[in-house]
C-alpha cells in the first residue's frame, strides 16, 4: 500500500502544476513515463482513458457490412451453421426488413439444442436477450459507463436516421485503453498464415522475409522488419480496424489494430496467374 501511495505522490509532484489544457496533461503523463515514475504500460493506458473520453462510436465500430447476424426466420440449423462459421459469442438477431432489431442472441444458449427432439422444440424469440441500442455519436467513455450500468457487453449501433450502422462490444472500447485483447478464440503463436478461401489471416509481426517467400513477393526489407511495419510505413500512420489498401497487386485489409500497432491482417492476392503457355 506505501509503494502504491509513493508511486501516486511522485505522480502528482511530477505534475508540479496543474495541466491546464489535455495537451499539457498528456505532456506531463510522458514524462512521467520518461522520469520511470510511470512504466509505459500505464502510461499507453492513462492516453487510452484520454482517448475514449473524445473517441465517439463510429470512429471504432464493426460497420453494417462486417457484421455477422442472425434473421428471425432462420432455422436452428442455419443458425448453428452462421454461428459455427462466425465463432462469435453475441449476435444481434434482426428481422425481415434488416434495421428491425429483434433482439441479441448469446451462442452459449444454443447448447440446450443439440438433439433432434430438442431442435423440434426451438423457438428463437424465446431465448434471445433484448438489445442495447446506441447512437453512433456517443463518446466511448459515456458507452463504457452504460455497458456497466445494464450490464450488457454489445450494442446495435444506429445512424441519424435510425438504420443500423454497425455494433460495437466492450471489449472494443477496452481495446481502445489497454490494447488488444486476446482469448481462447484467437490465433496461436504458430498460427503466422491461415488460409481461407480466397484470402489469408496473416499475423502483422510476421517476418518480411517469411511474408516475401510464402507469397512470392519482394518487398522493402531494408528499413521494415515484419509485414505490420510495412503496412504502417506505406500509409504513413497506423490504420484503424477494417481499413483496407493496395500494394504492389496484394490487397490488405486491417482486422486487428490499436493505437500501438497492427494485430492482424486480412491478405488477398490479386495478381493474374500465369499459367504455362
Amino acid at each position: 500500500m506505501n509503494k502504491k501511495k509513493s508511486l501516486t505522490q511522485k505522480f502528482l509532484h511530477a505534475l508540479k502544476r496543474h495541466p491546464k489544457t489535455r495537451e499539457e496533461l498528456l505532456k506531463a503523463i510522458r514524462s512521467a513515463e520518461q522520469q520511470h515514475i510511470l512504466n509505459s504500460e500505464a502510461e499507453g493506458m492513462l492516453e487510452g482513458v484520454l482517448q475514449v473520453s473524445e473517441m465517439q462510436i463510429r470512429d471504432i465500430m464493426i460497420p453494417r457490412s462486417q457484421m455477422a447476424v442472425i434473421n428471425e426466420d432462420q432455422t436452428i440449423e442455419s443458425i448453428i451453421s452462421t454461428v459455427n462459421e462466425a465463432q462469435h459469442s453475441r449476435y444481434p438477431v434482426l428481422g425481415n426488413n434488416h434495421d428491425e432489431i429483434t433482439g441479441i442472441l448469446l451462442a452459449k444458449e444454443l447448447l440446450r439444442f443439440t438433439t433432434p427432439e430438442t431442435q423440434a422444440k426451438f423457438s428463437l424469440k424465446s431465448i434471445i436477450q433484448p438489445a442495447m441500442i446506441v447512437p453512433e455519436t456517443q463518446h466511448l467513455d459515456k458507452l463504457l459507463s452504460a455497458f456497466k450500468k445494464r450490464r450488457n457487453h454489445m450494442a446495435l449501433v444506429i445512424d441519424e436516421f435510425g438504420h443500423i450502422a454497425g455494433l460495437i462490444t466492450m471489449e472494443d472500447v477496452l481495446e481502445q485503453i489497454v490494447g488488444d485483447i486476446e482469448d481462447e478464440s484467437d490465433y496461436e503463436e504458430d498460427d503466422s498464415i491461415k488460409q481461407h478461401d480466397d484470402y489469408y489471416v496473416v499475423k502483422a509481426d510476421l517476418p518480411l522475409e517469411e511474408f516475401d517467400d510464402y507469397f512470392k513477393v519482394q518487398f522493402d526489407q531494408e528499413e521494415c522488419e515484419s509485414i505490420g511495419g510495412l503496412v504502417i510505413k506505406h500509409l504513413g500512420y497506423i490504420p484503424k480496424r477494417n481499413e483496407r489498401f493496395q500494394y504492389q497487386g496484394i490487397k490488405f485489409k486491417v482486422l486487428h489494430a490499436d493505437r500501438r500497432r497492427i494485430r492482424l491482417l486480412q491478405v488477398k492476392d490479386t495478381r493474374e496467374v500465369k499459367t504455362p503457355s
